[in-house]
């Protein structure tokens, strides 16, 4: 099995490491869940967003609940998201559990 990384975004500022880190990931043949929450999910405005999430083997959610204290609507799902990974701290969880690798951006 190729290794996973798990990478928790809680910072808006970060979306250039995000997308380095998680292309180096995959082209090393790992597997890769982004979940981004509190300020982190303001990144979901970036231009680079929906292209993170059209990555093969990454899987990328938000938290439903920090969407929405960011002052987003959470019925309007971000460009490349599908309605289904607007989520709950459940992936955090997941990403804990499941992945090889952890890290917090």
């Amino acid at each position: 099995m190729a290794k996973s990384l798990g990478i928790f975004v809680t910072n808006p500022n970060n979306m250039k490491h995000i997308v380095g880190v998680t292309k180096a990931a995959v082209a090393k043949g790992s597997n890769v869940k982004v979940f981004f929450t509190w300020w982190g999910t303001k990144l979901t405005q970036d231009p680079e967003f929906p292209a993170l999430c059209a990555m093969d083997n990454v899987d990328v959610s938000i938290c439903a609940d920090s969407y929405k204290k960011a002052g987003f609507d959470v019925e309007v799902v971000p460009e490349g998201l599908t309605k289904d990974k607007m989520a709950t701290q459940a992936q955090h969880g997941a990403i804990i559990e499941d992945f090889d690798c952890y890290m917090t951006l």
